[in-house]
């Protein structure tokens, strides 16, 4: 009988804060060693300021990690494992574009460039660009020809990739002159990967360029040169400069490169995939099924759900970030939502109470280094964790305070990053556990109002799935969720499904399974838990969630 190799490959996750690399088991998903590095750059808080709302990474941090991470990773497997290690995939946060030079390099990799923002990837929370668009927005409607946003959802958003390179077009003239293409993150690693960087024949990822790029083959790929021109002459030429053809995750868009065969003691054998979107992909990790909302709940959340071409026809969902042909499963219809802070706002909140902690108690002579570093990192890492235990106790029906979750602006239902948070119905009773369970209550309502627009347009939602850091470690949290939702809620297993997806990708890349749903068949983790509804609350909470709609309503009226 002929003996039966196991086949690994490795999915690589970018996330906001870090990358992760984790080798897979191709016939039962078994992760067999992974490895975390932290980008040292960001982590200094180089490059940002958030009072501006700008978020920029340096490729250094990426390909520090990328590297980093893969051979952290081997280093923890047999020789028999790394040699059957089949193809590798990735998957980065989205929409992060960078400008590079005719070979494909972002420019601060370059000479001059090193220590200039606006060379660098623009993250996908960097909110500098909403000027851009609202113009975007407003030309899309009335230019008299085709709307381009009518596939993102009819409303583009200042996370996304023009509105990100005309605000720096506009305010960067070195830039402007040495860019000879953009990238998106999701692109550019596999292309580094398999050593072809040419800005023209880069594979695109179909998730990136129809979600994020106005891409669709209804318009013969990106928007028309005349539009751009009207948006303004300095993207003139640029649509050239970058693609037509786009790619789902199952495409294979070369092998690993005999400079990167070197680094990470792999073979050029090793096939390289199709980029994606972290959430994207992650749904496909958390095993993501047709009408089953995919949550997936970090520092903000992408809402996914996946449904056929036949049933999705002609209904253009408005005010989502987009509706793409293959953007999570390769022949299905990916429509995607989201919020733009979720864990972002608790780790807010946990920062303001930080502040005496780092700003006073620090300055305790009476108290020595030792004991004011412990007392700082004690309190920062249980911060969170109390805050969950004392609001827990707090009766839903004493719920005074109602918070909107717009401290990052939203991102659905109807983009509109201009938006601030505001929380009511503060009195002197309202303590730091009350307030912040307001804050939890508010980024469900933010659930619940994407679920709403769904349903609304046409799009049943049939259960809910839901993965990420949130889902996984917070059950007060998720309880809220399911109560405000009113639907069971079932938690992926992985700890890593956005690693796990792009490791399920590289297996239909490398033949080893014939399609994404095999390969989720195969690898798919299942799911730990689920949470149900608590019917009182639930009554309860509807109540509130008009109340957060009417606040709501006003504090866009007042300030918008």
């Amino acid at each position: 009988m002929k003996e039966i190799i196991d086949k690994y490959t490795i999915g690589v996750d970018f996330g906001t804060d870090s990358v992760r690399s984790l080798i897979v088991n191709t016939s039962n998903g078994k992760d067999v060693a992974t490895s975390v590095f932290y980008y040292p750059r960001w982590r200094e808080g180089r490059y940002c300021d958030p009072v501006k709302n700008q978020f920029r990474q340096h490729p250094a941090d990426y390909l520090e990690g990328l590297e980093a991470t893969i051979t952290g990773a081997l280093e923890k497997v047999t020789e028999d494992i790394r040699k059957n290690i089949v193809a590798i995939s990735v998957d980065t946060t989205g929409s992060t574009p960078v400008a590079v030079n005719s070979e494909g390099t972002p420019l601060s990799l370059t000479e001059g460039f090193e220590d200039n923002p606006n060379a660098m990837f623009v993250l996908w929370k960097d909110h500098t660009a909403i000027k851009e668009a609202e113009e975007i927005n407003v030309l899309a409607k009335n230019w008299g020809g085709e709307d381009f946003t009518k596939f993102e959802g009819g409303i583009y958003s200042s996370e996304w990739f023009w509105a990100k390179i005309l605000h720096v077009l506009r305010e960067d003239e070195k830039v402007r002159k040495a860019a000879a293409s953009w990238v998106e993150h999701c692109d550019w690693i596999p292309a580094v990967l398999a050593g072809e960087t040419d800005p023209k024949n880069i594979k695109r990822s179909r998730c990136a360029a129809g979600h994020k790029a106005m891409w669709h083959e209804n318009f013969g790929g990106l928007p028309a040169e005349d539009f751009l021109i009207k948006l303004d002459p300095l993207l003139s030429g640029l649509r050239s400069q970058l693609y037509n053809d786009t790619y789902a995750c199952d495409f294979k868009v070369g092998n690993l490169s005999a400079e990167w065969a070197e680094k990470l003691g792999l073979s050029t054998e090793v096939a390289i995939g199709a980029g994606s979107f972290d959430a994207h992909i992650g749904a496909v990790g958390g095993q993501i099924e047709p009408y089953y909302l995919s949550k997936v709940m970090g520092t903000s959340t992408c809402d996914m759900i996946i449904a056929t071409k036949e049933e999705v026809g002609d209904n253009l969902v408005g005010g989502i970030c987009g509706q793409v042909d293959g953007s999570i499963i390769p022949g299905m219809v990916g429509l995607e939502a989201g919020q733009s802070a979720f864990g972002d706002i608790y780790a807010w909140f946990s920062s303001v109470l930080m502040w005496p902690i780092k700003n006073i108690i620090t300055k305790f002579d009476w108290l020595d280094n030792e004991n004011i570093d412990r007392i700082v990192k004690e309190t920062s890492e249980k911060m969170i964790a109390d805050l969950s235990e004392a609001a827990s106790k707090i009766p839903p029906e004493e719920s005074t305070l109602v918070a909107l979750d717009w401290m990052n602006g939203r991102r659905t239902p109807d983009a509109n990053q201009e938006l601030k948070g505001a929380i009511m119905g503060l009195t002197l009773g309202s303590d730091a556990p009350r307030i912040f369970r307001a804050l939890v209550e508010a980024t469900a309502f933010g659930s619940k109002m994407i679920n709403e627009r769904f349903i609304d347009e046409g799009i049943r939602i049939d259960g809910i799935i839901a993965l990420g850091g949130v889902a996984k470690k917070s059950p007060f949290v998720m309880q809220i969720v399911a109560d405000i939702l009113e639907m069971p809620i079932k938690i992926a297993s992985s700890e890593q499904t956005c690693a796990l997806g792009s490791a399920m990708a590289a297996s239909v890349v490398a033949g080893i399974h014939n399609s994404i749903g095999e390969a989720q068949k195969a690898m798919g983790g299942g799911f730990e838990s689920t949470y149900y509804p608590i019917p009182e609350n639930v009554e309860i909470y509807k109540a509130l969630f008009n109340s957060y709609k009417k606040f709501g309503a006003f504090i866009e009226g007042e300030c918008c």
